[in-house]
């Protein structure tokens, strides 16, 4: 990756620049504080956003502005891009008002398309690029300062390490999931077992068998009383018969009479089908001869002598054998022509990445298709509650339709109800005082009259005025007695009513509670059906870039067409396969007509031959419907004829005994039917309990088949979490083994002190420094100098690392070095010279950025560019220096 040009309008300091960048080293030159951080800070922005600035978005735009507008123009693996970022800050909090990012095969728009696409583009997001590229101002020691386990996750992130991490823990938690599933499905199969065996203990064979024996018994006893019944049965319906004869004889020569017309109908309608079977018959022997015909050239189109169907079959076979042999020869050769085409492959690496990217849409869609499904699940799932809420508050609904109370009143209905029955209450406490108190005065009255004298007052019970009063205060205890009856008999019919208004209070609250859930329900289902119909449309547009994708990697494809025409030999010797192929094809299909036809010409003579049985059967019905014609109208003649009154005489007596027999024998059926039920009726409940054991038996063989299936699922998932976390370790060790390699060849180049032999980095990331004569120190007991070249030279390591990798080159955004010189001398000031030229000569890094106020750095400059501020507006400008030695004359003067 490299940038190629940055324009500004109201950022920060800057009311509007327009900078272009050239490859090799760029020096960004200036006093402190001119602005020239805020340059890089701009390309940051217009990659990352807001994720690449500290403050608020309100900070980078230029004070007095309402708007900011960012372009940066780069170049990324042999692509042109352009990115604009605008923010607004009309409203209360500044917003991002356009964010657009234009690529060689597409347009990304809003912030987080464009981020996540960016993101994708360099493989390593804000933070990553910040660790990797972007040595900021102030945080060159920010690697050393890290702890272990912080420096391991952040090289672990620019490796891409931590994917693996997140493979491991999915793996984790899908044996975790199939631990659960396998524990539930172990505890239902227990389950199982134990109703196996409570039902195996009841011995339900053995009671099936006793069973059937009774039943047997009962069956035997009601079929000999049902033959002896059918016997008696069968006199009275002769005698019947013969007592009814005279009355019946006209009625049944009425109905033999209309059952001999009927037959004559019958034999008529039968023969005009047999004329239409007739020339059914005829039309099947034309449809032959065409057949016949057909299959006559047929035959004559193949190699076959005659139409023999084994011969066709075994035809068919041979040429299905050789269509396999042509087959079998255009895979043989297609393989020798993809080994002539893989000389082009290497002018199909742009078309790689294309698919690359394209399978990344296709697995993302169908991720998004697998997670609408799951929603259309959850949707079903919500639309069933519904349903049943719904069923809920309409039979609720309907105890009100039945009720005098309305919903709105139920509640009021209850309180009233209640306050109603406490008042009744006391009004029977305070009756049943009364009464209490009046016959304890009374008692006390009549045991005053008993004694014959009144001990208040001394005088003869006869001469005392309280016996007098008895006589009233038994009446007022009889009213008392009324009263309390009447209260207590309203009591009882407010409680009945307390019951019922309680129960329509329930019966309202839990409608109000069943309408709120259903409010959320409902509301619950439009939020799903929404976010379905935005994720249908992402997985549309992402499976329609996967195909302009593929399309233009097919593009790609056509500029190896000079290496493909070695391989078109081969081609061409699958061509005359092919055409081979087309033949034995065609000869297939007319061997298959032939076959056809043999089976055409076969069934018309099938049909043929059915329906002359047809008619044949017809025939003989006809003949035996005659019979019955001449049997029923003998029949006739004989009922005219016959009549006799001893016959008739004897057929009463017959009818009377029959009768008799016939009523006890139905009184010890419907016994014996009764019990033959009962018995059935046990038999019915033993053979469902077999059915249901069996059903157990089968459900517990199909349980355990899946708990065995889930137990080797566990065992996958565990060798799979297993396997992420050994490859991460082993990709790891890879990585520290090169990076302390590189690190070592760095720093021995910039630090030329023969103080320290070299430098050490452990598999949990630990730097150690280790002097000549083998004595470790920490990094944090370095120089200042020494500690910021330490860093630099870790920083240029990683970024050779991730620019060469482990298995090839990888493009790489920008180097950049935000006042790299803080921290260090004049001479190490040198040291880092050397760095960036081998960086750059060496390493091959295409651009470097370095912002310094320091005049040494700017003699390493392939390009000088100068930051001022106006001490006027406070607004800073930039300008290309174009004579490099002057200028750095004049510095040095």
């Amino acid at each position: 990756m490299r940038f190629q040009r940055i324009a500004m309008e109201s950022f920060k300091c800057y009311n509007d620049a327009d900078l272009t960048f050239d490859p090799g080293v760029t020096v960004i030159h200036g006093l402190n504080g001119s602005g020239k951080s805020s340059l890089l800070e701009a390309c940051f922005f217009a990659l990352y956003g807001s994720k690449a600035i500290d403050e608020n978005l309100d900070d980078v735009v230029t004070i007095g502005a309402d708007d900011c507008t960012v372009d940066l123009w780069f170049t990324h693996a042999d692509g042109e891009y352009h990115l604009t970022r605008r923010v607004r800050t009309t409203g209360e909090r500044a917003t991002t008002a356009k964010c657009v990012l234009e690529t060689p095969d597409d347009t990304f728009e809003g912030a987080r398309a464009v981020r996540r696409r960016v993101t994708e583009l360099l493989r390593m997001d804000s933070e990553a690029f910040v660790n990797c590229a972007y040595v900021r101002q102030g945080e060159v020691n920010k690697l050393i300062n890290a702890s272990a386990s912080d420096r391991q996750d952040m090289l672990d992130d620019l490796l891409q390490l931590g994917k693996l991490e997140e493979y491991r823990e999915r793996a984790s938690d899908a044996r975790v999931g199939v631990k659960r599933v396998r524990e539930d499905k172990q505890s239902r199969l227990d389950q199982l077992d134990d109703q196996i065996t409570a039902k195996e203990e009841k011995d339900l064979h053995e009671r099936l068998n006793a069973l059937e024996t009774e039943l047997s018994e009962t069956t035997t006893e009601i079929e000999r009383i049902e033959t002896q019944r059918e016997t008696a049965a069968e006199t009275l319906e002769q005698a019947t018969a013969v007592l009814e004869e005279y009355e019946e004889r006209r009625e049944q020569l009425s109905e033999l009479a209309s059952d001999i017309e009927t037959l004559e109908g019958e034999i008529t309608r039968t023969e005009s089908e047999r004329e239409d079977l007739k020339e059914r018959i005829s039309e099947l022997k034309t449809e032959r001869e065409e057949l016949t015909t057909e299959l006559d050239g047929t035959i004559a189109e193949t190699d076959l002598d005659a139409a023999d169907t084994e011969l066709v079959d075994a035809r068919i076979a041979d040429l299905d054998e050789r269509a396999e042999e042509l087959q079998s020869r255009i895979k043989t050769q297609s393989v020798e022509a993809q080994k002539h085409s893989s000389e082009a492959d290497s002018l199909q690496s742009e078309a790689a990445d294309l698919d690359s990217r394209a399978e990344s849409k296709r697995e993302e869609a169908d991720t998004l298709e697998s997670d609408v499904e799951m929603a259309r699940e959850t949707l079903a799932e919500r639309r069933e509650k519904l349903d049943d809420i719904d069923a809920q508050i309409s039979t609720l609904e309907a105890r009100f339709e039945d009720s005098d109370i309305q919903r709105e009143d139920a509640v009021d209905n209850r309180d009233s109800a209640v306050t109603e029955l406490e008042t009744a209450r006391q009004r029977v406490t305070e009756l049943e005082t009364k009464l209490q108190s009046e016959r304890e005065s009374l008692s006390e009255a009549e045991s005053l009259l008993d004694s014959g004298k009144c001990p208040e007052c001394g005088q003869d019970v006869a001469e005392s005025p309280h016996v007098a009063s008895i006589e009233d205060d038994r009446e007022r205890i009889a009213e008392l007695e009324r009263e309390l009856e009447a209260a207590r008999k309203r009591v009882e019919t407010l409680e009945a009513d307390l019951e019922r208004a309680e129960s329509l209070a329930e019966a309202a609250e839990t409608l109000d509670s069943l309408e709120s859930n259903r409010s959320n329900v409902v509301q619950l289902i439009e939020e799903k059906e929404a976010g379905l119909a935005a994720d249908e449309e992402r997985i549309e547009s992402l499976r329609e870039s996967a195909a302009e994708l593929e399309a233009t990697a097919t593009e790609k494809r056509e500029a190896a067409s000079e290496a493909e025409q070695r391989a078109a030999e081969a081609r061409s010797v699958i061509g005359e396969c092919n055409q081979e192929r087309q033949t034995v094809t065609q000869s297939i299909q007319r061997l298959e007509r032939v076959a056809a036809l043999l089976d055409e010409i076969a069934d018309c003579e099938t049909d043929i031959e059915q329906l002359r049985e047809t008619r044949s059967q017809q025939a003989s019905m006809n003949d035996q419907r005659r019979e019955r014609l001449a049997e029923k109208r003998e029949r006739k003649q004989q009922l005219a004829e016959q009549v006799d009154e001893d016959r008739i005489e004897e057929a009463r007596d017959e009818q009377e005994r029959a009768s008799a027999y016939i009523e006890k024998a139905d009184a010890k059926l419907d016994d014996l039917r009764e019990q033959r039920d009962e018995t059935q009726a046990a038999i019915g409940g033993v053979n469902s309990e077999i059915e249901e054991l069996e059903n157990l038996r089968a459900q517990r063989e199909e349980l355990a088949d899946t708990v065995s299936k889930l137990d080797v699922l566990y065992e996958e998932s565990e060798q799979l979490q297993e396997m992420y976390g050994s490859l991460r370790a082993e990709l790891r060790q890879r990585n520290v083994e090169t990076l302390e390699r590189m690190l070592n060849g760095v720093f021995s180049l910039v630090y030329q002190n023969d103080s320290y032999s070299h430098i050490e980095l452990d598999g949990e990331y630990q730097l150690t420094v280790y002097q000549k004569d083998g004595e470790p120190l920490e990094p944090e007991q370095l120089s200042g100098g020494e500690r910021a070249l330490f860093n630099l030279s870790l920083r240029c390591a990683i970024y050779r690392l991730l620019a060469e990798g482990i298995e090839g080159a990888a493009p790489m955004p920008p180097l950049i070095l935000d006042e790299p010189t803080v921290f260090l001398d004049s001479g190490h000031v040198t040291q880092l010279l050397d760095l960036v030229a081998y960086m750059r000569d060496e390493v091959g890094v295409a651009q470097i950025l370095v912002v310094s106020h320091d005049e040494e750095l700017v003699g390493a400059a392939d390009d000088l560019v100068r930051v001022e501020k106006s001490a006027t507006t406070n607004r800073s400008h930039v300008s290309r220096v174009d004579q490099i030695e002057e200028t750095v004359a004049e510095l040095a003067d």
